[in-house]
């Protein structure tokens, strides 16, 4: 006996027929291949750059030969390796934005494959040394000082290299004479680290770099489950995470710390929901266990990196119709912020907060002054910070609430997008902050301009595995024009195309088919 098929409605009626999806175009089909080759080919490039021993992306101190990280023997022309990146970075962006585009006229990526391909390259880039940037070097270093007795926030790589330590040996010259500017529990990741691998600074960077991996994966599998009843936006979240060249590159094959706290914040701020209106609960705000739970994620992500701390802006707007959720969610915050901070110390803290006003090399300020290259005075940098918060007030009232069922995701990128666009100190892999939390929010024009302002970050900081300027000649003039005069005017260019859509409001939000948030809770 067999019982009577279910149906949505439960009228015991047969659903009604869906239409059969109808053939792709030739335009399609085309922007499906182009997608393909691109990202294909981009991952490809990037993979053989960081493989190799030496290597322009790979910091120059020898990673041992073996487990736990792998490499190619032989060397890599340094201007060929330049080029063929800065190809890379042109051939992976291209790649996602004709599988978006192609998604929004109606094309169908194998959801196994975009999320196979995407562990599997998660896996590769995590046995491959660091490369793209010198950080994890730093990590490794910060790690060594906290594990050998000292404080990391007080003692400098520099001063770590003058005791003849092996670690001590990989400090950056950049970075010699500070302490850590990174969160206490990144500091504790970082002495776990550094007490696993001992004085191999390969085992170290390892051990960084799989945890890293690992909560990248996290989040490739959680917005797997979360849009596999769309089909069109499963693929598009995995477009612009899970596969996008890119943000492979700036976070797992680099190894960043924004890969964590990305992580930490993403599930926070994906676990607070509102609730299905029923005749016994007619209220539809988030409950309090997963405000509680919100706060305490994203708590830890800025116990990671301590800007992530904007996002309880997000919670606070998300909460802000139910006090005791709103508490909850604060006082999670309090205790995995207020403390581990307040337990560094004054002289930590001071440390840790007294960045200075450094401005990264492409910032889009100095194209209204050339002293603004390198840093910004004071009166200018609290300028900045009121344009921030103007920026990220019009797009909480301009950017359309298209989650509703997942109230934070809105504001948190409206205050993410309001800062990545208008810092004077941005580095493509902070771009994270907002990707995974837009691979939620409905297709928009956002999309492309997001990856436009991530792909002139990503050209610019190319190869990123040598702390010193190119060699002399082309590769010198060409990363100058790049960081200083073309980059800066995309980047100006990108933060006033979002404006335009603020003013406008053609965001172009495209309908959802039913998306119901499927993460199980973790509380």
């Amino acid at each position: 006996m067999t019982s009577a098929p279910s149906t949505a409605t439960g009228t015991g009626s047969p659903p009604p027929e869906q239409p059969a999806p109808s053939k792709p175009d030739r335009l399609t089909r085309a922007l499906v291949w182009v997608s393909a080759i691109g990202i294909g080919s981009s991952i490809l490039i990037m993979v053989v750059a960081s493989a190799v021993k030496y290597s322009p992306a790979v910091p120059p101190p020898p990673w041992s030969s073996g487990l736990p990280l792998l490499e190619i023997a032989g060397r890599l022309p340094v201007a060929a390796t330049y080029a063929a990146l800065w190809l890379a970075v042109i051939l992976g962006a291209a790649g996602v934005v004709a599988g978006l585009a192609a998604l929004a006229r109606g094309a169908r990526f194998p959801a196994r494959l975009l999320i196979t391909a995407a562990l599997v390259m998660t896996a590769v880039f995590a046995v491959l040394p660091p490369a793209g940037s010198t950080d994890s070097l730093s990590y490794a270093t910060f790690g060594r000082i906290e594990a050998i007795g000292h404080n990391p926030y007080v003692m400098t790589p520099n001063q770590l290299h003058r005791t003849g330590d092996p670690i001590g040996k990989l400090s950056i010259l950049l970075w010699r004479g500070r302490g850590s500017v990174y969160g206490p529990l990144a500091t504790m990741e970082e002495r776990a680290a550094a007490e696993l691998g001992g004085t191999s600074a390969t085992q170290i960077v390892f051990w960084l770099k799989l945890w890293n991996a690992i909560v990248f994966a996290g989040v490739v599998l959680a917005l797997d489950r979360m849009l596999r009843s769309d089909p069109s936006r499963r693929a598009r979240a995995h477009l612009l995470w899970s596969l996008n060249p890119l943000v492979l590159w700036g976070i797992v094959a680099s190894g960043h710390l924004q890969g964590m706290a990305t992580a930490a914040s993403f599930f926070g701020l994906a676990m607070l929901r509102r609730r299905r209106r029923t005749a016994a609960n007619p209220a539809s705000e988030p409950g309090l266990l997963p405000a509680l739970a919100a706060g305490l994620l994203v708590g830890v992500a800025a116990d990671l990196l301590l800007y992530y701390l904007m996002l309880g802006l997000a919670l606070v707007w998300a909460l802000r119709r139910s006090a005791t959720a709103l508490i909850a969610a604060l006082a999670g915050m309090g205790v995995v912020v207020i403390l581990p901070y307040l337990s560094l110390g004054s002289p930590s803290l001071h440390a840790l907060l007294n960045r200075g006003d450094k401005a990264s090399a492409d910032n889009f300020y100095q194209l209204f002054a050339k002293s603004l290259q390198n840093h910004l005075p004071h009166s200018l940098a609290l300028l900045v910070v009121l344009a921030c918060a103007a920026f990220a007030l019009l797009l909480l009232w301009r950017l359309p609430d298209a989650v509703p069922e997942l109230p934070a995701i809105q504001p948190a990128l409206a205050v993410g997008v309001a800062w990545l666009f208008l810092w004077y100190y941005q580095l493509p892999w902070y771009d994270a902050l907002i990707i995974a939390l837009l691979a939620l929010y409905p297709p928009s024009r956002l999309d492309y301009v997001v990856m436009v302002q991530l792909t002139a970050g990503a050209f610019a900081q190319m190869p990123g595995g040598s702390p010193f300027e190119p060699p002399v000649g082309w590769l010198r003039t060409f990363s100058h024009q790049v960081w200083f005069d073309w980059a800066p005017v995309v980047l100006i260019g990108s933060a006033v195309a979002v404006l335009v859509l603020c003013v406008s409001g053609a965001w172009n939000v495209r309908p959802r088919a039913g998306m119901r948030p499927e993460l199980p809770a973790l509380v």
